[in-house]
Order: structure tokens, then sequence, then C-alpha cells
């Protein structure tokens, strides 16, 4: 064991190195997906050179960009120079079937970027660190920047995307049942859920803007589903068998969490099932791929990851009984309620 008394160099690899230098690592990573370094490595290794004359950038900066990415095992450069994209880094590209081209630019963008250097006021004032910076809360920097809802957007549809087939797959819908997803976005995972099996019937709803970029028109859901626009604080569709919430709660505190259930309850007759999808913390400080999550929640909004004991109190508050909570192959798990 180090004795702490014992000088330590910095600079050498530690977790004390990876977390000061954190920054430094997703500024670069920005920086080559922003350009689309990946898209012109898919067929094959090329020098910087050669990228650089692709993409209007600068081969020596470019060069020490991609050595950086490579040391985290992104990239790999031969004996010649030509740098390939390796297996982790594939997902960067834009032509990939789950695709994180989009999910990248959302987190490293400056809405994230600027808040994280502010945190430390965050924990002075228990106020989301975005707010400071932007001067509003998040979502009313959203309803005021369309360039920066649609970053957004589409970020969000990069990450759901990979787990909605997940999600869909681990959970068995009866036949003949309506679902109702609220706050589903652009419809990913309701459409996944419909595919699953043909007499289901659904209704995504959302804001109107964002509905009406539904992604449902495809083979085999013709007919079977509709969309409606909405504020779920207010009230949603009424007479659902199954309501989804797909990472919604983890955006709002407790108070704001009860009235989307509240609506929700309102909306549900007793026995109807509520799904929660999202991450389930452990009670303890072990590691968990959440854990980021719940920082950027911190800084950036008003939500929270949650333990099964705290979705359990917050479900119990709005009328709804835990049922059970179903892991899936990804990061969220499905907690399951009735509503009594």
């Amino acid at each position: 064991m180090t004795n702490p008394a014992e000088p330590v160099d910095p600079f050498l690899p530690s977790p004390l190195h990876d977390l000061m230098f954190g920054h430094i690592h997703s500024a670069a990573l920005r920086a080559v997906v922003v350009h689309r370094i990946p898209d012109h490595l898919s067929e094959g290794p090329r020098t910087a050179e050669d990228l650089a004359s692709r993409t209007g950038t600068d081969a020596g900066a470019l060069r020490r960009v991609l050595r950086l990415l490579a040391s985290r095992g992104l990239f790999l450069e031969d004996d010649r120079g030509a740098f390939r994209l390796e297996e982790d880094g594939q997902p960067l590209r834009t032509d990939v079937p789950g695709s994180q081209h989009a999910g990248v630019v959302m987190i490293t963008d400056p809405m994230f970027a600027r808040s994280a250097p502010r945190l430390q006021d965050t924990l002075h004032t228990g106020q989301p660190s975005f707010d400071l910076v932007y001067g509003m809360p998040f979502f009313e920097h959203l309803q005021k920047s369309p360039e920066d809802r649609a970053t957004f957007d589409s970020g969000m549809a990069a990450f759901s995307g990979a787990e909605d087939e997940l999600v869909a797959q681990s959970y068995a819908f009866p036949a003949d049942a309506l679902v109702i997803d609220v706050g589903g976005g652009r419809g990913g995972l309701l459409g996944a859920v419909l595919s699953q099996e043909p007499s289901l019937a659904g209704v995504l709803f959302d804001q109107s803007a964002t509905v009406a970029e539904h992604v449902l028109d495809r083979p085999g859901l013709t007919g079977r589903w509709r969309t409606e626009g909405g504020d779920f604080f207010t009230a949603v569709p009424s007479g659902g068998d199954f309501y989804l919430l797909k990472h919604i709660l983890h955006d709002w505190n407790d108070e704001d969490g009860l009235r989307i259930l509240g609506s929700i309850r309102r909306a549900a007759d007793t026995g109807a099932r509520l799904l929660v999808v999202d991450s389930v913390l452990p009670g303890n400080s072990a590691p968990h791929p959440a854990l980021e999550l719940d920082i950027v929640m911190l800084m950036a909004l008003k939500g929270r990851e949650r333990t099964a004991a705290e979705f359990e109190s917050l479900l119990d508050r709005a009328g709804f009984r835990l049922q059970r909570i179903l892991p899936t192959p990804g990061l969220p798990a499905i907690i399951e309620a009735v509503a009594v």
C-alpha cells in the first residue's frame, strides 16, 4: 500500500489521472466525431494527412488527437502512421446500426460541457448548474433554442434506439392490450413493443412538436397506433392497459415525478399496469453505469437516478404498488407497478 506521505506523480496512469484529464478525452472525442473522422475510416486505415485532406482539418493536430484516442482503444495507429477504427470505435460512425454519433455530440455539447465546471456551485446551492450558466431551466432552454433541441432529441434517439428492442423483448405483453407511451418521444419504444405482438394497439403521447416527428410509419404497424400531443404534468390519455414511462422519471425530482405519476393514475383504471423503464441503482456505492447519468441529472436538471426502495416509495405515494423489477440486457430495468 502506498504511503500517503510519499510523492505521487499525477501524470502517471492512475484513477486520479483519468478523472483529472477526463474533460480532455471527451473534448478529443467530440472533435473527431464532429468532423466525422470515423466515417472516413469505414473502408480501412488512413493517415492523418489523408484524413485531413478529406475533412478540412489540420493533419498535425488531427494526428495528435487520434493518438490520444488510440491510447483509449478507439483507434489503432499502424507502423506506417495510418489510423484504423477499432471495434470499440465503430459506434462513432454515422452509417452503422446503433450509431452513437449523435449521442456523443449531445453529451459533449456545450449545454453539458459548460455546466460541468459549475458543479461546484451545485454542491453549494443544490440547484442545477445548467440554470446558473444559461439563466433558465434545461427544458425551458430547449424550447427557446431549436438547434439545441434538435441536438438533444437526436442524441436521446441514439441512446434510446439501442435500448428499445432490448426493453420490448424483455416484457411479455398480453394480446389485445392498449399500450400508452407517456413522454414517448418519436415512438421508438412503442414501435418496438407493437412489433412484438401483432394484436397490440398503442398511443404515442408527448409534446405536439415531438410526436409530429414520429417514426411509427413502418411495416406491420399500420392502423395500430395514434399520436396525441399534450403535457404529462396536466393529463395523459385514459383507458390504457399498460402505461410506459421510459427515461422520464429520472429527469425530475420526487415532487415533479409525483405530478407525472398522478396524471397517469388519474387516467388509468384500477389494475392497469405501469412500466417504468429506468436504471435502478444499487443501495450502496458499488460501481454502476448509471452513476454518471446521476451526475448529469444533478447538474442539468432536478432529476436523479433511483434505487429500488426509492422507486417503491415514489410509486406507492402516487397510487401504484410495485410488483417486480425485471432486468434487461441493457442499462435500464423494467419496474412494473399496478394501479391500486
